[in-house]
């Protein structure tokens, strides 16, 4: 049974940087592949950066390219996601994902999913 929580999300100022964790269970990233989504209310979910389990690509949107970055421990279970330069267009609820097919890089592609964490920047 897959389990995925996300955690490390918070208030951050303009400019500023937040880490945040991807935990699972039940997952290997040598068999599954995983993704960092984000939504805001009223908006779609949008895909911020998908990992190819087969070469370990990444693959970044427009809006995050350079500022965001996303790693796997070798643990096989535990994913991140480091957001500098952080801006208030970077608020919402972020989302980790995984699953075993793919490697698409879009929301409706992911069977699992954790709870989300909200980040809120603002000055």
């Amino acid at each position: 049974q897959v389990q995925i929580a996300e955690s490390g999300g918070g208030l951050v100022q303009p400019g500023g940087s937040l880490r945040l964790t991807c935990s699972t269970s039940g997952v290997i990233w040598t068999y599954y592949h995983v993704a960092w989504f984000r939504q805001v209310p009223g908006k779609e979910r949008e895909a911020v950066g998908c990992v190819n389990k087969s070469d370990g690509s990444i693959y970044y949107s427009d809006s995050v390219k350079g500022r965001f970055t996303i790693s796997r421990d070798n643990d096989g279970k535990t994913a991140y996601l480091q957001m500098d330069d952080l801006k208030p267009e970077d608020t919402g609820v972020y989302y980790c994902a995984s699953d075993i097919f793919g490697p698409v890089c879009r929301p409706e592609e992911y069977e699992y999913w954790g709870q989300g964490t909200q980040v809120t920047v603002s000055s």
